[in-house]
């Protein structure tokens, strides 16, 4: 409070510079300038004495306020209730006075200065912590997610990154995998899979949010699951502890964990792409997050883990280990992108929406599935824009044809003719060859294995190596040589049967013209 006329300390340097500008000489507007003060200021201050200033104060600092008619039941108030806000203030003198105009900001200042009159600080009730004793080895997991705006190397608009994060409770070892794209069920599936394979092992029990990734309701107590995380625990045999709504604070390691890889990895860090990034993770948790002594435990997390591990139950994946583990998606091609180039794998791997592990080891590429199996291998390229090729992932062409053509000898005959035949389209038409030993098999359904032979010969003796010429022989020779007459039944009479005359092959050669080779 204001004492007399003085003013008080804060605001007479002020008017005191003021003055001392004045006496110089300086118009108003260059003491408002010179001493950054409205215009309106200087001009107020401007030609009062200090008495005069010392009743302004005075009168400024006790002009009545609505709210100082309350002050006694205010003080009351907060030495009852040492937590009570000025929000609930401003609403206890709505009902006392319904008709009342009391501005929240006027209530908060009157409040403030009470408190500090007072003294009467605001004391809330802290929160009871206490202290959770260490989980043993191989016990929990906890798990969360978070989200970051990063740099691209290349380009101006920043990308958004999607993170999982997880930490062992015993060891603290930490792990993360990003997404450029939020995270779906499936995805948080994949990602904890891709998880227990970079630990070697799964444990006994999951600490996650009240996520709608895994989570439907709560329902009290009797929790419903996403149908695929209820899957995934029931065949991982899991249990999942979810923590309480809004109450990050029950799961601190993991959410701590997030809070390091936000501001300690990505934070300042150029986009080089996913992969890259999901490498650069790996490499500095490997190198700082796991290396470095924890501030509770005061244990390197990567050593403890060493000891942890054994005791992590088993998962249908190999041992992992290594940074170097990620899950690459399979291309229309039965190829995998790495790197800029592009890697086979065998032909008919490639379905909608298919991932393969991928691991790094030695140069050496590794593409496994699922179930661990090992996909492909290939040597890593360093250029860039290439295709590496394994031969045996190639169709075998030349087994399919062989097939196709015994295919086509059975159903138009085997004869030297017909398989040399078929050996000069294979030779002359690599690459239509099962197209035309297909036309041949359609053929072989609308004539006799007469006009087809007969066709078959033609088309040899000109070296007319072609399905499509043996089809047009076989139609031309339908027109020029007689149809061949059916069978009659055996129980006709014996003088109606009539006997067949089988004409040599050469005939029908000596009809068209040269001789069979």
């Amino acid at each position: 409070m204001v004492k007399g006329g003085e003013p008080p300390l804060e605001d007479w340097p002020m008017y005191s510079k003021i003055q001392q500008l004045r006496t110089q000489g300086l118009r108003r507007s260059q003491v408002s300038r010179a001493l950054s003060l409205n215009i309106k200021t200087v001009r107020k201050y401007w030609l009062l004495s200090p008495e005069e200033v010392g009743e302004l104060f005075k009168r400024g600092k006790h002009r009545a306020k609505r709210t100082d008619a309350y002050e006694t039941t205010i003080v009351s108030w907060v030495r009852e209730f040492p937590d009570l806000s000025s929000s609930q203030i401003k609403d206890r003198l709505l009902q006392l006075q319904p008709n009342g105009c009391f501005r929240e900001r006027t209530v908060r200042r009157f409040v403030a200065t009470l408190r500090k009159n007072y003294d009467l600080p605001r004391q809330e009730e802290p929160r009871q912590y206490e202290a959770v004793d260490e989980l043993p080895p191989g016990q929990q997991l906890q798990l969360d997610f978070g989200e970051i705006w990063v740099r691209p190397a290349r380009g101006v608009a920043p990308v958004k990154l999607y993170c999982m994060g997880a930490v062992l409770a015993h060891s603290r070892h930490k792990y993360a995998i990003w997404r450029d794209r939020p995270f779906t069920t499936v995805a948080f599936i994949d990602a904890m899979n891709t998880c227990f394979a970079f630990y070697g092992g799964m444990p006994i029990e999951l600490v996650i949010d009240q996520d709608k990734l895994a989570v439907v309701s709560e329902n009290h107590g009797d929790i419903l699951y996403t149908q695929e995380f209820e899957s995934f625990k029931q065949n991982g045999k899991l249990q999942v502890r979810l923590c309480r709504k809004s109450d990050p604070e029950s799961k601190g390691k993991v959410e701590a964990v997030i809070k390091y890889l936000k501001y300690n990895f990505a934070k300042n860090r150029y986009y080089h792409g996913l992969a890259n990034w999901n490498e650069e993770t790996w490499a500095w948790l490997s190198r700082t997050a796991n290396a470095s002594a924890h501030g509770t435990t005061k244990k390197v997390p990567a050593e403890v883990f060493s000891f942890e591990q054994q005791h992590l139950r088993p998962v249908p994946f190999p041992k992992q280990t290594a940074a170097s583990i990620v899950t690459l998606a399979v291309r229309k091609d039965n190829t995998v992108l790495y790197r800029g180039n592009r890697y086979s794998v065998p032909l008919g791997t490639y379905r909608p929406g298919r991932n393969l592990f991928f691991k790094e080891q030695d140069q050496l590429l590794l593409f496994r599935d699922e179930d661990g199996g090992l996909v492909a291998e290939h040597q890593r390229c360093q250029g860039k824009g290439k295709l590496i090729k394994n031969n045996n992932h190639r169709r075998d062409a030349r087994q399919s044809v062989l097939h196709s053509q015994e295919v086509t000898l059975t159903k138009i005959g085997d004869t030297p003719a017909t398989r040399q035949l078929l050996e000069e389209i294979r030779k002359q038409k690599p690459r239509y060859a099962r197209d035309q030993y297909q036309l041949l098999r359609k053929t072989a359904d609308q004539y006799t294995s007469e006009q087809l032979i007969a066709a078959v010969a033609y088309c040899l003796e000109r070296q007319l190596y072609s399905a499509v010429s043996v089809r047009d022989a076989a139609d031309m020779l339908k027109a020029l040589l007689p149809e061949p007459v059916p069978l009659l039944p055996v129980e006709l009479p014996a003088h109606l049967l009539i006997s067949v005359h089988h004409r040599d092959l050469t005939a029908y050669s000596q009809l068209l013209g040269g001789g069979v080779q």
